[in-house]
C-alpha cells in the first residue's frame, strides 16, 4: 500500500498559519516578479480566478471581491515544507519527497499490523495539522498512481474528511470513474486529446485498455505500467527523497529581474549571485560539477525586440568538478561575456550545473598551467592551502547569520548604482516582492512576539 499526502493549497496556507485573520477570505499567492497567480486558496478558486492568471489581468477582480494578495516567500514554504516532511518521516516507514507539498509514503505491510488504514490516513494529516497547521488530504492505495488519484478525489469531495482509501475492488473501480482521462497523473495534455478521441474519457476506461495498447498508442513501457498500476499492480516503489538521501543530477538557479538591466555589470552581479546559491546547494549535498551553463534572455513581448530572445553557453570545465564558488564565477564571467550584447536590455538569467560527482573522483590538472598559489590572509599571514576549508567557513556563516551575509564581492551591487544604495538596497535584479509577508521562521528579526 502507497499514501500521497498533498498540502492544500500550500503557499496560502502557509500565511493563513501565521496570519489566521486570512481564514475564510479569498487570497492569492503571486509568482516571482509578482507575475503570475501560483496559489489559490478555495474562496479565490471559488471566484473563477485560474492558477497562471497574470496579476495585471485579474487585478481588478481581486479589488472587486477584496482578495488579499502575497507575493510568494519560498524561504517560509520552504522552512514549512521541511516541517511537514519531518513529522512524516517520524509517522511512516519510508517517504518519498514528491514535490515542495507532496509526499508518498510506503505503507507496505502496515494493514497486518493495523488492518484498515483508514483510521491511520486521519491521524497522519491530524498530526501534520496539529504540528504545522498546514491543512492535508490523504489517498492511500495498492499503486503511487491510485494513491494520487484517491488524493485528488479527496480534494475535491468535502464529503470524505480528507482521506480516501482504495482498500477494495469496488472502491476502486467508483474511484476511476470520477477522474477524467486527462487528470490522470502521467497523462499528458497531448495523450488527453488521443486517448479522448479514442473514446477513452475517464481513468476507469484507460484502466481497461490492453497492455499491448497501451505499449502502442500510449508511449510504450511507461504507457503500459502505467495502465498496470491503474489496475491495481504496482509498478513503481518509494525512490529516495531529494532531502539528502538522493542527490539531484543537476542544479539551476534563475530570476526574472524586476525591471530590464542593460549594464553589463547588473547582469553580471545577478549572474553572480545566482551562481552563489547554485554552488551552496552543490556542496549541501556534499557534490562538484563538471558542467556549467550561464543563459540570459531578452523579454520576447517588449517592443522592438528581435530573436534570438534567449541565449546561452556551456562549458566543460577544462580543469576538472569543482564545488568552488570563485573558481566557477570565473568561469561563469567568461561565458558571460561571450554572451553579451552591447544595448541590450535583458530581463532574466540563471546558471545551471551539471555533470554532478562526489569530490575527489575526476580532478584534473591544468597541464600548462602553474600551481595555484595558497590563498594569505595580510593581517596574520595565515595560509588557507585547502579552499574546501574556506567555502565550508563560508556556508556556515551563511547559515548561522543568514543567507548573503557574507557573499563575493562580484555579487554584491555597486552602492548608489542604478538605483541601489548600498547595504541593505535592493539589488537591481531583484524581482517585485511588493506584498511578501516576514520570514516567520528563518529570521530572528521577523519571529512573532506574543505579549
Amino acid at each position: 500500500m502507497f499514501g500521497l499526502l498533498d498540502c492544500n493549497n500550500f503557499y496560502v496556507s502557509c500565511e493563513r498559519v501565521f496570519q489566521p485573520r486570512y481564514e475564510g477570505r479569498p487570497v492569492v499567492v503571486l509568482s516571482n516578479n509578482d507575475g503570475n497567480l501560483i496559489s489559490r486558496s478555495a474562496e479565490a478558486k471559488a471566484l473563477g480566478l485560474k492558477m497562471g492568471d497574470p496579476y495585471f489581468q485579474v487585478k481588478e477582480v481581486l479589488k472587486q471581491h477584496d482578495v488579499a494578495v502575497f507575493s510568494s516567500n519560498y524561504a517560509l514554504y520552504g522552512d514549512m515544507s521541511r516541517r511537514v516532511m519531518y513529522h512524516l518521516g517520524q509517522v511512516a516507514p519510508a517517504v518519498e519527497i514528491y514535490s515542495i507539498d507532496e509526499a508518498f509514503l510506503d505503507l507496505a505491510g502496515m494493514e497486518t499490523y493495523l488492518g484498515n488504514l483508514d483510521a491511520y490516513a486521519h491521524k497522519v494529516r491530524a498530526g501534520v495539522k496539529e504540528r504545522t497547521g498546514i491543512p492535508t488530504c490523504v489517498g492511500v492505495a495498492p499503486t503511487k498512481t491510485l494513491a494520487k488519484l484517491a488524493n485528488r478525489i479527496a480534494k475535491k469531495d468535502a464529503a470524505l474528511g480528507g482521506v480516501l482509501y482504495l482498500n477494495s475492488a469496488e472502491r476502486r473501480a467508483w474511484a476511476l470513474r470520477q477522474v477524467p482521462v486527462g487528470d490522470v497523473w502521467g497523462v499528458g495534455r497531448q495523450y488527453a486529446a488521443k486517448l479522448t478521441a479514442a473514446g477513452i474519457d475517464s481513468a476507469a476506461d484507460l484502466a481497461r485498455v490492453s497492455d499491448s495498447w497501451a505499449r502502442k498508442f500510449l508511449g510504450g513501457v511507461v504507457g503500459a505500467r502505467l495502465v498496470q498500476e491503474l489496475q491495481g499492480r504496482p509498478c513503481a516503489g518509494l525512490h529516495p527523497s531529494e532531502d539528502g538521501t538522493l542527490s539531484r543530477q543537476s542544479i539551476s538557479c534563475s530570476r526574472t529581474f524586476g525591471r530590464p538591466l542593460s549594464a553589463y555589470s547588473d547582469v553580471l552581479a545577478a549572474v553572480a549571485a545566482f551562481l552563489s546559491r547554485a554552488a551552496e546547494k552543490l556542496r549541501a549535498q556534499g557534490d562538484t560539477a563538471h558542467v556549467l551553463t550561464v543563459y540570459i534572455s531578452k523579454n520576447r513581448f517588449a517592443a522592438n525586440v528581435l530573436p534570438p530572445f534567449s541565449r546561452s553557453a556551456t562549458l566543460t570545465l577544462p580543469a576538472g568538478p569543482t564545488a568552488d564558488t570563485t573558481v566557477l564565477l570565473g568561469y561563469a564571467r567568461a561565458l558571460l561575456s561571450r554572451l553579451w550584447e552591447p544595448g541590450t536590455a535583458y530581463h532574466k538569467a540563471g546558471v545551471v550545473l551539471d555533470g554532478l560527482e562526489p569530490p575527489g573522483t575526476g580532478q584534473q590538472l591544468d597541464l600548462f598551467a602553474p600551481a595555484p598559489a595558497p590563498l594569505v590572509l595580510p593581517e596574520k599571514r595565515a595560509v588557507l592551502s585547502q579552499r574546501p576549508g574556506l567555502m565550508a567557513s563560508l556556508d556556515a556563516l551563511n547559515e548561522r547569520f543568514g543567507r548573503g551575509t557574507v557573499r563575493v564581492a562580484t555579487a554584491v551591487p555597486a552602492p548608489g548604482h542604478h538605483g541601489t544604495a548600498g547595504s541593505g538596497a535592493r539589488a537591481p535584479w531583484e524581482g517585485k516582492a511588493q506584498w511578501r509577508s516576514p520570514a516567520f521562521t528563518t529570521r530572528l528579526e521577523d519571529l512573532l512576539l506574543v505579549n
